[in-house]
Order: C-alpha cells, then sequence, then structure tokens
C-alpha cells in the first residue's frame, strides 16, 4: 500500500541526465509517482510498503554522488562548486601563464622542473578528479553517461601522459597546463551554468514570494493571535485588514472588502466582495476588512497549484526533444569511439606523434558536450511556462506548450465564454394567472443548475417571491434540454428551451427565449439578453492574424448564436448543439487539424477533453485547474492569442537551442579530431556552450512578444 509522498532536496544534479539517474534508481526500487527536477533540486517519490525507507533511499542517492539536503540544516557547505573554482584557478593560472610565455622564448622561473609542474597541477587535478569522477560514476551507475564521463577521461588521460612524460624525462610528453586547464574551465562553465539555470526557475521564486508568511487566527475565545503559514489548517477562521495579504484560499465568513487580484489574474480593477465570496490566497485587501474561513492549504490553493504547474512543466516532454533524448543516450559512447579511433587513426594510419595523436583523442573528448543537448527543452519551457503563469495562464507542461503553438482551429462556447453570462431578464410573458408560482418554480429549479443563465434568474425572481417558497420540488437536471421538476402532487414542471414543448411555438424561436412548462403545457416564456465580452472582438481579431480559424460551438438556439457569430465576424458556427453533438463536432475538426477548445472549464468539460488542447476560463476554478491543459486565471480572452505567441516562441527557442547543440557537436568533434583545436580551446567551447542554450532561454523572459 503506498503511503504518503516523501519530499527530498537534492544537491548536485546539473542537468537533466542527473535527474535521469536518479529517477531510474527510485523506480528500479519500486517506488511510485517519482518526480526529479534537476532545475529545482527536488526529488519526489512515494513509498511502498515493502521498499526502500527513507534513509535507504537517502544513502542510495549518496552513493550516486548527490547530496541529500537536510531542511532543518541552515548551514551552506563549505566545499562548494565556487571554493572548488577559485582553488583550481589559482594553482592552474601559473602553469598556463607559463607555458604562454614560453611560445615566446620566456617562462616563469622555477616552472621549468616537471616535478614542479607536478606539484602546481596536483590541487587542480584532484578536485576535478573527485568532482567530475563522481559525477560520471553516478551517471553510468545510472545507465545515461553524461559529460562528466568525458571530461573524466580528457583530464585524467592528459595528467597521466605528462607524469608519464616526468618519470621518463621525456618533454614532449608533458602538459600539465592542459590538465589544469581542462578542470578550470569546465569548472568556469559549471559556474556560468549553474548561475544561469537559476534564473529560468525565478518565475517560481516570484510567485513563492506571493505567499503570506504569518496569519492572524481568531481563536474559539475571540482571541487572535499570530500564526505560520504553516501552521494554518482547514476550518481556521482568520482576520484580514486593509492592506494585509489574505493568506490562503477560503470563503468570506463576515465583512466586505475590495480586493486586488492581480498579482494572480492580471486585473487590475479591485473586486467588491462579501460574504459567501471566494478569496484567493495572496490577493490583497485594498479596502475594508473581513473575515474568512479557510479552505485551501499549501498545494491545494491556486497559487500552490501555479506553483505546482511551473516546477513539474519540464517533466513533460514534447515531442521535439524526444529525437535529442534518444542522441543524448548514445552520445557518450559514441564519442569515446571517436576518440579512440582519433589516436589510433592519428599514430598509426598517418603516422603523427603519440603527443599529437594523444591531444587530438583528448581534444575530441574534452570539446563535445551532450549536455547542450539535455538542457535545450527543459529550460526553455521552464522560462515560458514561467513567462505564462505571471501572466495568470497556467500551461500543463511541455507537451502542451508545443501541441498549442500548432493550433490552427480554436472553437469557442458561447455562454459564458465569448459573452459575459450575465444575462438580464426582459420581458415575461404569462400563461398562468399565478404569476408567485412561476417566479418560484423558476427560482426553485434554477438554483440547482450550474448554466451561467440559472445565476441571473435565480437573481431575478428573488426580487419577484414575495415569500412564496417550493422546497418540496425535486430536481433534477436534463443535459442539453433544462431542468425538470416535479412536485408531491406528481405536476411535472419543465424549464428550458423550446424543445421541451410538445407544439413548436408559433413563427420561429426568438434568440434568447426560455419556457416553462406545467404537465407539458406553457405556463411562462422568458426573454434574456446577454452580452459578449469586452475584449472578444479583439482577441479573435488578433488569433486570425495568427492564422488561426475560430468557430462557435453552442446548445443556445440559432438565431442567438448566429447574432453572436456576426458581431465578432466568424463565419463557422454550430447552434443548439447537445453535449454528445458537441463531442462529435470536436472530435471531427480536431481530425483534420490541431484543435483547441475554450469554455468554462465545467459545463465543458467532456468537449474540452476531447480537443487537442481544452482552454479554461473560469477564474481560479479548481475543476479548470485540474481539468484543462491550459487556464486563463484572469478570464480574459485577450490573453489567449498573447499566451498562442508566448508558446511559440517557447517552441522557437527550443528549436534554436537544440539547433545549436547539434550544430556544435557536428563542427566542433571533426576539427578537433583533426587536429585544428587544441583540448584547452577544446574545453573553453566547451565550457561556454551549455551557456549559450541557457542564455538563449533566459532570452525568452525579456523577449518582446506581439500577438
Amino acid at each position: 500500500m503506498a503511503g504518503n509522498q516523501i519530499e527530498l532536496t537534492v544537491d548536485g544534479m546539473d542537468c537533466a541526465n542527473c535527474a535521469s539517474s536518479i529517477t531510474r534508481f527510485l523506480e528500479r526500487k519500486g517506488l511510485e509517482d517519482v518526480y526529479v527536477n534537476f532545475q529545482t533540486k527536488e526529488v519526489r517519490y512515494r513509498p511502498v510498503s515493502d521498499g526502500l525507507s527513507e534513509e535507504e533511499v537517502k544513502k542510495g542517492i549518496h552513493k550516486l554522488g548527490y547530496t541529500v539536503v537536510d531542511p532543518e540544516d541552515d548551514r551552506q557547505p563549505w566545499w562548494t562548486l565556487e571554493r572548488k573554482l577559485f582553488i583550481s584557478a589559482l594553482f592552474t593560472l601559473p602553469l598556463l601563464l607559463h607555458h604562454v610565455l614560453m611560445v615566446f622564448g620566456a617562462g616563469i622561473p622555477g616552472l621549468d622542473n616537471y616535478w614542479v609542474q607536478f606539484a602546481i597541477c596536483l590541487p587542480p587535478f584532484v578536485i576535478g578528479f573527485l568532482h567530475f569522477g563522481r559525477s560520471a560514476l553516478s551517471s553510468l551507475r545510472g545507465g545515461v553517461p553524461n559529460m562528466d564521463v568525458l571530461i573524466f577521461i580528457g583530464s585524467t588521460a592528459a595528467f597521466g601522459y605528462s607524469l608519464t612524460g616526468t618519470l621518463l624525462g621525456e618533454a614532449n610528453y608533458i602538459f600539465y597546463e592542459t590538465a589544469a586547464t581542462i578542470i578550470t574551465l569546465v569548472l568556469v562553465g559549471n559556474w556560468l551554468e549553474k548561475r544561469a539555470v537559476e534564473q529560468t526557475t525565478s518565475a517560481i521564486a516570484d510567485l513563492s514570494k506571493l505567499q503570506v508568511e504569518t496569519a492572524s487566527r481568531i481563536m474559539p475565545s475571540g482571541t487572535i493571535i499570530k500564526v505560520a503559514r504553516e501552521e494554518l489548517e482547514k476550518g481556521n477562521i482568520l482576520q484580514v485588514n486593509e492592506g494585509d495579504k489574505v493568506p490562503a484560499d477560503g470563503r468570506i465568513v463576515s465583512g466586505e472588502a475590495q480586493i486586488d487580484e492581480s498579482m494572480l489574474t492580471g486585473e487590475s480593477i479591485p473586486v467588491e466582495k462579501g460574504v459567501g465570496d471566494e478569496v484567493i490566497g495572496a490577493s490583497v485587501i485594498v479596502a475594508g476588512h473581513l473575515q474568512m474561513e479557510v479552505e485551501r492549504l499549501g498545494k491545494d490553493s491556486v497559487i500552490g497549484q501555479m506553483i505546482e504547474l511551473v516546477k513539474t512543466a519540464q517533466q513533460d516532454k514534447p515531442d521535439i526533444q524526444r529525437l535529442a533524448d534518444r542522441i543524448s543516450a548514445i552520445f557518450v559512447p559514441i564519442v569515446l569511439s571517436i576518440a579512440l579511433l582519433t589516436f589510433l587513426i592519428g599514430y598509426f594510419g598517418f603516422g603523427l606523434l603519440a603527443q599529437k595523436a594523444v591531444m587530438n583523442a583528448i581534444a575530441v573528448l574534452v570539446i563535445s558536450c551532450p549536455c547542450a543537448m539535455g538542457l535545450a527543452t527543459p529550460t526553455a519551457v521552464m522560462v515560458g511556462v514561467g513567462r505564462l503563469a505571471r501572466n495568470g495562464i497556467l500551461i500543463r507542461g511541455g507537451q502542451t506548450v508545443e501541441t498549442f503553438a500548432n493550433i490552427e482551429q480554436m472553437v469557442f462556447d458561447k455562454t459564458g465564454t465569448l459573452t459575459r453570462g450575465e444575462f438580464t431578464v426582459g420581458e415575461i410573458e404569462y400563461y398562468s394567472p399565478d404569476k408567485k408560482k412561476i417566479h418560484a418554480l423558476i427560482h426553485e429549479m434554477e438554483k440547482h443548475s450550474s448554466h451561467p443563465i440559472a445565476q441571473s434568474l435565480v437573481a431575478a425572481m428573488s426580487e419577484r417571491l414575495n415569500g412564496t417558497v417550493l422546497d418540496d420540488l425535486v430536481v433534477e437536471e436534463e443535459k442539453g434540454i433544462g431542468l425538470r421538476g416535479v412536485m408531491p402532487d406528481g405536476a411535472v414542471y419543465q424549464l428550458g428551451s423550446s424543445r421541451i414543448l410538445a407544439e413548436a411555438p408559433a413563427g420561429k424561436a426568438a434568440a434568447g427565449e426560455i419556457y416553462l412548462t406545467e404537465n407539458g403545457k406553457p405556463m411562462a416564456r422568458l426573454h434574456l439578453s446577454d452580452t459578449l465580452r469586452s475584449d472578444a472582438r479583439e482577441a479573435l481579431h488578433q488569433l486570425s492574424a495568427q492564422g488561426v480559424h475560430t468557430y462557435i460551438l453552442s446548445g443556445d438556439q440559432e438565431a442567438k448564436t448566429a447574432a453572436v457569430a456576426r458581431e465578432l465576424g466568424i463565419d463557422d458556427y454550430y447552434a443548439e448543439q447537445l453535449p454528445q453533438q458537441k463531442l462529435e463536432r470536436i472530435e471531427a475538426l480536431s481530425q483534420k487539424k490541431f484543435t483547441a477548445m475554450v469554455g468554462d472549464g465545467i459545463n465543458d468539460a467532456p468537449a474540452l477533453a476531447k480537443a487537442t488542447v481544452g482552454i479554461s476560463l473560469s477564474s481560479a476554478s479548481q475543476v479548470a485547474i485540474q481539468s484543462a491543459r491550459i487556464i486563463l486565471l484572469n478570464g480574459q480572452l485577450i490573453k489567449l492569442p498573447q499566451a498562442l505567441a508566448i508558446a511559440r516562441h517557447t517552441v522557437l527557442t527550443i528549436r534554436q537551442n537544440l539547433f545549436w547543440a547539434f550544430a556544435y557537436n557536428i563542427v566542433a568533434i571533426p576539427m578537433a579530431a583533426l587536429g585544428f583545436l587544441n583540448p584547452m580551446w577544446g574545453a573553453l567551447f566547451m565550457a561556454f556552450s551549455d551557456v549559450v542554450v541557457i542564455g538563449n532561454s533566459i532570452r525568452l523572459k525579456h523577449k518582446r512578444i506581439h500577438p
């Protein structure tokens, strides 16, 4: 039986291959729901009853060459990458300077002695031997050899060859400066890479900063105490005053306030909220004060799920990364083979000196860079998804980013999506003299509906009730048709479009008409009107400019759907669609081209799931966050073309990164094999190849992107 999820912080992971080795280890041990993120240093898994204990897992990760960080230990490790680099550079500099001066017939006194060079080279070599050797060994154990295998073999070969020359007294065998420089330059690259990767996760840090550290909890006695965020529990009553951040997701139990939710939803205008309204954690009370009951905490909260979506984005690999993964898995053995052939062909085939043949082989080893291919996708995805999240657009992972970037068709639900869903009741035609009963029936029946029209009708009928209540009415919803209510005396009431009528109404049914019937006979006809979202026209215009064909798919009447389509300039629409018909339409469209479905995330859930990509406009809806592939927290349609543009630029960045990673190796390895690059230059180019890839990803964070 599976237990609760275990979370660990693991230091020492540098790239996707490092994460893969830990993932394989945990999965081979039978652990479930394994999640490893080298960028955020997170390792998560769900233990099983007959599996490894947490201590055994930690020991296993340590044997792979990584360090499990104790969350209660605030002390930073002394032997950091920065210190390794400083000490290595300190000893490498005189060796390198002496080598350069010798080209001009000079040199540093005392360094002509090979044993002195050996002594100076020894500290950088030991640092490199332990640093890269541990990582190389762990990657080999994990079955995914990484770049450090090549660096370890190259630097060790250079040092061993020089030591042999020292013992034999052969000047042509001495290149200690090469061994030390390789290690130092690769450490420089690792340091730059570490700094750059941290920038790709800035969206997580920005979102985490929004969370409140302390809250004011109201005790049963009425006393207010300060508690840490971690101590909050569901059901706690909190006091939130003007200027405070809302500590958690919940519901207002008393008071009212104007709340700024812009940090989460992008909506700059404060929202008026009172008793019964939901509040989102991290939003700010602009005016007023309130008491709230905590309903969702941590990862269950809106901001918690935003953080989780950004964190887990790179785990969902796009198809474009699959080829890179396959090549990376066999890259190191191929490079080792090329290096060996370089030596053998150079020495035995072309009669090169052993020194030259060895140097060419070492250059092949150190100039190769499989890590760039491993970093190309996750860094770009993390930056792209982070930028979307900062704009109130949640997107589930790299594969969704790539799929959404290829969208050619977008289908919109009408009510509550293209329109506000804020209906006003116009004229009511009564076919029965008992108006109070009609109002009470409509009020009671619409209370059981989740359709956007329902809330408007409930509000309108509440003003007309005059004390009439029908508590004994049993109501059920007939999907795609309307509502059905049964009284104890057997009377059957239906509320819906003209479909519920036994006979079609005289003339063509007008748009926005709802009928109430008693035992099949009409009791009343209501005329409703809805308004378009203010940004709908501009959003559709921008999508059209991006080459996206738009449709309307609605269960509403033909006349009303046609009117909205004309007003928005949409040529293709489908009206009066039952839920099953909606699914068939979406399936048919998705089979022809990549199709996105935009809906409210609740009523349209089946259609959203059937589309290539489901997009929900539900503002901070838990159902939307859990079901849709893309969620617009602010409910603004104008964010759609922006989201599409960012997704397309993210995929473009991934392609640029992969092109650089492949092109670099295709050009650099043959040059090194042919002797045009010495190992020191090879190490320099290799060290910065990862940085180029990550730097291109970081550029996406600030790049001007116009829909």
